[in-house]
């Protein structure tokens, strides 16, 4: 088959898949998002997860558009739209319904569309199938196919990229899925591991994060517990290191898109069918308590070495979800901030890696670089383990801080923090 490949949505999974395949297919990325197809189209990527060298080297195979009609002679489409939860921790299925809609439009004969989205078991054929059915007018497995092969990228990583991550794929019918398998095994490089059926690899996705979502839960569970004993949490998690099978996490905030919101998606369905999932909810329900509880351990800190909260000045290091990369999907490093502005304390964020559009979001106070003004600060937490700030001296950190030095070192990168989860 000669195959020409339509990529919807160009965000951290779509771009580098686009231009993987790009090395051996023709290939249209398309969004709907036309300054990013603008940018994109002159070499620059404001995620950071390709470089402009990597775009260039492969123009005349991967073209940008947001134009539906420039999509129409593709013939397998593959979705790597957004798969967001709602206030209410919900999924948001709006970009999958859409996105459906749009390839409905232009869906041909034999076409396959294959979704990457994380989602709960069932979305593909309960949710995306009728839509592509109804806008097209067309019978599923019989005049188009579905795959599902699920995204394994990890934003700034630049070790484990999309063709390096064994992909798991499948097919709506046997044929297609061996079709869809080999597709895939043209562009990865570490394998492909074809399930028995689309919804066995929707399960597998969801679960990979949630299974990570309940250990680190575990692990920040216990750091709450030795805080009250006054046990050093990484102490523990050294010496308990030395027994072959313990799985080594650290306790931290659980952002991002992936591990902070996937588990949700497989408790609404869970819970939709009658079960209640308690040890994935006890999870999410630590971890998200986790950025509140180092604020009031500042907060405590603070009052114990007689400084005053109301307008304090507390310097945040760090505001992405991550170490290393500008993605602030989902950043826990919000509720540490909500929690200090709610006791009064004036908050300034140092953050080098986020793009300046993206400040636009946030109704806070931005410094271009603290350790180069006159500024005096209260109090310092290092929300994320950029190298940036692993390169700082104790000495440097301590140099802006006014009277008893409380640096709060969420990630364990400061020489001799006041307090460290």
């Amino acid at each position: 088959m000669n195959n020409k490949i339509c990529i919807v949505g160009l965000g951290y999974v779509g771009l580098p898949l686009a231009a993987a395949f790009a090395t051996k297919y023709d290939v249209v990325g398309f969004d709907i998002n036309q300054p990013r197809i603008e940018e994109l189209s002159k070499g620059y990527d404001r995620t950071l997860e390709l470089e402009k060298e990597q775009l260039l080297a492969v123009k005349d195979k991967l073209i940008y558009s947001s134009n539906i009609e420039d999509i129409k002679d593709c013939n397998i489409y593959i979705v790597t739209v957004p798969t967001p939860i709602d206030h209410s921790n919900r999924p948001d299925l709006t970009p999958l319904i859409k996105s459906s809609q749009t390839i409905g439009k232009v869906l041909k004969k034999d076409d396959i569309v294959i979704y990457e989205s994380t989602v709960y078991p069932g979305v593909t054929e309960e949710v995306c199938v009728p839509q592509l059915e109804i806008t097209s007018g067309m019978k599923f497995n019989t005049d188009f196919f579905c795959g599902y092969s699920p995204e394994r990228i990890n934003p700034g990583d630049k070790e484990h990229t999309v063709t390096k991550i064994l992909k798991i794929t499948s097919g709506s019918t046997p044929k297609i899925a061996d079709i869809v398998d080999d597709l895939y095994k043209s562009i990865i490089t570490a394998g492909t591991h074809k399930a028995s059926s689309i919804k066995v690899a929707e399960a597998a996705k969801v679960i990979e994060n949630t299974q990570r979502d309940v250990n680190i839960g575990l692990v920040n569970e216990l750091a709450l517990i030795f805080d009250v004993m006054n046990i050093n949490t990484n102490d523990v998690i050294e010496a308990a290191a030395t027994k072959w099978n313990f799985i080594k996490l650290k306790p931290g905030l659980v952002g991002g898109h992936c591990i902070g919101v996937d588990p949700y998606y497989l408790t609404y369905k869970s819970e939709e069918l009658g079960y209640k999932p308690n040890l994935i909810l006890g999870a999410r329900q630590i971890n998200n308590g986790m950025g509140k509880f180092i604020a009031e351990k500042t907060i405590k800190l603070m009052i114990k070495n007689g400084k005053i909260i109301k307008d304090a000045n507390i310097l945040v290091m760090g505001l992405t979800f991550k170490e290393n990369c500008p993605d602030i999907r989902n950043t826990k490093v919000v509720d540490i901030i909500k929690e200090l502005k709610d006791y009064g304390a004036n908050i300034d964020v140092y953050e080098p890696w986020i793009d300046e559009k993206d400040k636009d979001y946030y109704d806070y106070t931005f410094v271009e670089n603290p350790f180069k003004s006159n500024k005096k600060y209260d109090s310092i937490v290092v929300a994320v383990g950029h190298n940036k700030f692993k390169e700082l001296s104790q000495e440097e950190y301590e140099n802006i801080i006014n009277d008893e030095k409380i640096i709060i070192d969420v990630k364990g990168i400061v020489p001799n923090p006041t307090w460290k989860l």
